[in-house]
């Protein structure tokens, strides 16, 4: 089984650039307080840290 994380959008995407708004979409997260499980890839942890102050990392699985 592949390494997960489960993320929290904690911030508005109101009055912030196109690209972070962009970033959110992508990984599946447009609700204050909604959470998904993503798998642990680089590419999402590189997601996560351009709009690290809209979101919150719960915890690490696997």
């Amino acid at each position: 089984m592949a390494k997960t994380i489960v993320v929290k959008q904690v911030g508005s995407p109101i009055r912030r650039p196109q690209d972070q708004r962009a970033t959110l979409i992508g990984l599946g997260l447009n609700k204050m307080h909604k959470t998904r499980e993503l798998e642990d890839t680089p590419a999402v942890r590189g997601m996560i840290s351009k709009i690290s102050h809209m979101v919150e990392i719960i915890e690490e699985k696997g």
